[in-house]
């Protein structure tokens, strides 16, 4: 079984698995994103329509590393690009965090600003948001903020209780 090319940076992976059969994954582009607090509890979000998903979405501002850009400039570049603000000094790393690693090769990379310019407007189709933990959580519980890479990382800003 071949493997097949489906995007620029998507690719059907087809690997002989046990004895007759294949386990099949998709190898993607690796991600970045920012989780900003500006203010005391209060986050730059943004929401857009996600296709997959049939609805708006919350999240923060992330994206696909592009060919030879490494993590951190990628995450301050999608946030500049989706929001208008500019990152001001050098984000914190929060972590780095395989998306579904049994399906996909996507590994997320996690950071932390609280220190930003504002620029330009945001990206068409794209809202911005400061909103506060509470709504963050409010959010996550109705399944509106529900990318669950952006879920971790925000819980391990906010350090929440794991119970």
């Amino acid at each position: 079984m071949k493997n097949i090319n489906l995007t620029k940076n998507i690719k059907l992976i087809n690997k002989p698995y046990k004895k007759k059969g294949y386990y099949h994954f998709l190898k993607t582009a690796n991600l970045s994103l920012i989780v900003c607090e500006i203010k005391k509890d209060k986050f730059v979000v943004v929401s857009q329509k996600r296709v997959p998903v049939s609805k708006v979405t919350y999240e923060f501002p992330s994206g696909i590393i592009d060919k030879g850009e490494n993590p951190l400039s990628a995450a301050c570049r999608e946030f500049y690009e989706e929001t208008g603000y500019k990152i001001s000094g050098t984000p914190k790393k929060i972590f780095t965090i395989n998306c579904e690693p049994g399906r996909l090769t996507t590994k997320i990379y996690c950071y932390y600003s609280n220190n930003i310019i504002k620029k330009k407007k945001s990206e068409k189709g794209i809202k911005i948001h400061l909103l506060s933990k509470d709504k963050i959580n409010k959010l996550i519980l109705k399944n509106k903020f529900c990318n669950a890479s952006h879920i971790a990382s925000f819980f391990k800003v906010i350090e929440a209780p794991t119970k």
